[in-house]
């Protein structure tokens, strides 16, 4: 099997294998291989969105200790990074919107932790909506959903959602992974486009995981995958796997833009970094409030971006921004495969 029989498969639009997403998941990410990936994949991202990229904006609604115990989260009641729960009062929440919508952000992201109290996420987004212009686009970053709840959502204002299918789910965390699935399939249902990623990536995660994983994002036509890689958490037991390098985390970026359907005009990774941006990642986050990466209460103190830094990021990989809001939420009954999901 040779790199550049793959390319020209893309090159063609035509779906990769697993077998070929497992070979380039196992090139050095210091290859001259994974450079023409890498390559490749910038320039799909660029004919898919005319080289614009975009910048979505996320705040929380709550940082607590969660019993769903995500061994990469720091709100995991055990890891013990935080003791207590704190919530956003309504003119809170209304202030960190309206300061990511005033910022220029494409879209504005809600979280709440998965025991977050769905009537309280709904009241608060009663609040938060009439403060905001009419036409941003809201995303809801919420646990696992019935068929019901999503309609919810989506009567409220949502647009979309963010959910994923963690890797080795259910073993480093407590969660379902049939749930999880079952949650994507709720919000589409619904009609909310749902945005996901491979996530969180560790030095652990062979090529075969990382394969199966980005098949799996491309099988239900996402708005937008990608790759994360994990953060640290200091003093966890998942600290001591270690990090993947940005390096490392651009060429399974990179990798997944090739094994998704052109339908799929986003491609993310998170932190937001000028090398993910070269492999064609053309959506990052600006993150306010409490973040699972961080360690801090206030994100903003600690290792979340803004909007602006993100945008001059951009920049510096020669893409330019979109300056409306996002393209990335087509509903999932009207996305058009240009290309056939693969197998």
């Amino acid at each position: 099997m040779h790199t550049q029989d793959i390319l020209k498969k893309s090159c063609d639009a035509e779906a990769l294998s697993k077998e070929e997403l497992i070979h380039l998941l196992g090139r050095r990410e210091d290859s001259v291989e994974t450079y023409l990936v890498m390559s490749e994949a910038n320039r799909i991202s660029k004919e898919l969105t005319d080289g614009k990229a975009e910048v979505h904006a996320q705040f929380a609604l709550n940082l607590a200790p969660c019993t769903c115990n995500c061994l990469f989260c720091s709100f995991a009641q055990n890891n013990g990074i935080f003791s207590a729960e704190i919530r956003l009062t309504p003119e809170q929440a209304v202030a960190y919107a309206r300061q990511l919508e005033q910022s220029g952000a494409n879209a504005l992201f809600i979280m709440s932790t998965a025991q977050y109290p769905f009537e309280l996420f709904m009241e608060m987004i009663r609040e938060i909506k009439p403060h905001l212009k009419p036409e941003t686009k809201l995303i809801a970053n919420v646990g696992d959903q019935s068929l019901t709840n999503a309609k919810r959502l989506k009567d409220a204002g949502f647009v979309g959602v963010y959910h994923a299918l963690r890797l080795r789910e259910g073993v480093d965390t407590t969660l379902s992974p049939e749930r999880r699935k079952k949650s994507i399939r709720n919000f589409q249902e619904a009609g909310l486009s749902v945005g996901t990623c491979v996530e969180p990536v560790g030095p652990e995660h062979t090529p075969e995981e990382l394969a199966d994983m980005i098949l799996f994002t491309a099988s239900f036509n996402p708005s937008y995958s990608g790759a994360a890689r994990r953060i640290a958490i200091p003093g966890t037991e998942m600290e001591k796997r270690g990090m993947i390098s940005e390096l490392r985390m651009a060429q399974i970026v990179a990798i997944t833009r090739l094994a998704m359907p052109l339908s799929v005009p986003g491609n993310c990774t998170h932190e937001p970094c000028t090398l993910g941006a070269l492999a064609g990642a053309n959506l990052f986050w600006a993150e306010l409030g409490a973040n699972p990466r961080d360690v801090e209460a206030r994100t903003e103190d600690g290792r979340g971006d803004t909007v602006e830094h993100c945008r001059r990021l951009y920049h510096e990989a020669g893409w330019e921004v979109w300056d409306r809001q996002t393209r990335y939420c087509a509903q999932p009954e009207t996305a058009a495969s240009q290309r056939d999901a693969p197998q």
